[in-house]
């Protein structure tokens, strides 16, 4: 069950890295990993994701900081980013939009949930060539 769309998965926590790529890949979809903002936005041009996940608080550069990189970026600005944080206020959730997220997913996360909000975003998302 190849589906094809690759998903970077942006946490510093390798607990929750492991848990949300043993997830994907059961299916079908292709990972990618990074473990902290810059390294993030080098994977994001290695590998062309059609969706990030994407947690808040990293050190150095946090979600909200990468998150409005990728979104200005002139070539990567159209992928859809889902913030998938502890971090569940009302505040957090409009820092998230501010900063262009596409979604927003509070920790503990629901896999349920996460797996409607990546359909909906890849759907809503379109394939790039």
């Amino acid at each position: 069950m190849d589906r094809q769309e690759t998903i970077l998965v942006v946490d510093d926590n390798r607990d929750n890295v492991d848990i949300l790529s043993a997830f994907l890949e059961s299916r079908g979809y292709r990972v990618a990993v990074a473990e902290e903002g810059k390294a993030a936005l080098s994977r994001l041009e290695e590998v062309h994701p059609d969706l990030v996940l994407l947690d808040v608080m990293m050190p150095g550069m946090d979600g909200w900081q990468v998150c409005r990189t990728i979104k200005s970026h002139p070539e990567y600005g159209s992928t859809r980013v889902v913030m998938v944080t502890a971090k569940g206020g009302f505040e957090d959730k409009f820092e998230g939009m501010r900063s262009g997220a596409d979604d927003y997913v509070v920790k503990p996360v629901d896999l349920d949930e996460l797996e409607e909000k990546i359909e909906r975003n890849l759907s809503a998302g379109g394939r790039r060539q």
